[in-house]
């Protein structure tokens, strides 16, 4: 099973159950609070009674593993491969709900990049098409940067998420998202040059500049954050601000597992479409968190302004984080529109 537990008083869905994580598995981290999707099963009470109970299962993304926490006695915490966790589980909704969460077939970032070679195309046809593709210059490598660059995303929303936990380390995480900032500005470039030297592109060439850019301003905006928080000095964090962190945290991940299904759009359209739908679902939550977050801070510090000022800056730039994200998920829904 999952770490799960009954709603708590005085915490949202989201937070309670990051609080079970921690009471159950020993686990802190970062939670997004747009569930994933939810299941039934059987529990039977104390009093001998069995009732259904509806579960809602909302991403976490561990930062942390406790050593001694508060069930170590009563549980022991495994980690598995998705498929194995899928078999593992007792309910069949739960299991489904696992694999969901990224298909199984998609291969890694690295185990692709080993595959596969630079520049190695996918284009098909009759003999004809293909012998006139061999006469003409390669397609060039433009799926291969777009998987690593969303290495790059999923690296700076993890080290973005452990920065707005707090404590020590701080620096440490704001230093990895500047790296992964200029490790996808490096990236953005070679795309950007490609897209002029290649005669034949996967997609219409504007398209690929448009979905590397707004992939970019994603990043963008984390290392914006990172620098706000560097330049006021901030060390604690809104637990709103936490949570809109989370929401990037898994944003990030739809994005990786998005981006390589591109390579055969038809194929991949209905995937594609839930991958998207939910990128935009999370950026409306995201918004509400926003404004109820801000109007929190505002009241809180009626007689610090400077408080309010750097505090609505960190706000921004995590909202803007999400709008770009929910920005790929349109280029992405254009593609699928113009190519399945």
């Amino acid at each position: 099973m999952v770490p799960k537990g009954n709603r708590i008083a005085g915490l949202s869905p989201h937070a309670a159950a990051a609080h079970e994580a921690e009471e159950e598995a020993g686990v802190l981290g970062a939670v997004c609070p747009t569930p994933l999707g939810s299941f039934r099963y059987r529990k039977t009470r104390t009093n001998g009674a069995s009732l259904m109970a509806d579960v809602s299962l909302f991403p976490f993304a561990v930062t942390e593993e406790l050593d001694d926490w508060l069930e170590s006695g009563e549980r022991e915490r495994r980690w598995f491969r998705l498929e194995e966790a899928a078999q593992a589980v007792n309910e069949p909704d739960l299991a489904a709900l696992i694999r969901g969460f990224r298909t199984s077939d998609c291969e890694t970032l690295t185990e692709r990049a080993k595959k596969e070679e630079i520049g190695a195309t996918r284009l098909g046809g009759n003999s004809m098409f293909r012998w006139f593709q061999s006469m003409m210059p390669k397609q060039g490598n433009f799926f291969n940067l777009f998987e690593a660059h969303t290495a790059t995303l999923i690296g700076g929303a993890d080290a973005l998420a452990r920065l707005l936990q707090g404590g020590p380390g701080m620096n440490d995480h704001i230093k990895e998202i500047f790296q992964r900032e200029h490790e996808a500005d490096d990236i953005t470039r070679e795309v950007l040059q490609s897209v002029r030297r290649t005669f034949i592109t996967p997609f219409d060439r504007s398209a690929i500049t448009s979905l590397i850019g707004v992939m970019d301003d994603a990043i963008d905006q984390m290392n914006g954050t990172a620098k706000a928080i560097e330049l006021y000095e901030v060390k604690t964090f809104e637990p709103q601000m936490r949570d809109m962190a989370g929401i990037i945290v898994d944003a990030a991940r739809v994005t990786a597992e998005a981006i390589p299904l591109l390579r055969d759009v038809a194929k991949n359209a209905g995937r594609l479409h839930d991958l998207t739908e939910r990128l935009v679902t999370m950026e409306g939550h995201a918004d509400e968190i926003h404004d109820r977050g801000l109007k929190e801070l505002f009241k809180a510090n009626a007689e610090s302004p400077m408080q309010f000022v750097v505090g609505r800056e960190i706000y921004t730039h995590l909202e803007r984080t999400i709008d770009r994200f929910e920005d790929v998920a349109n280029e992405i829904q254009g593609l699928v529109i113009d190519h399945a």
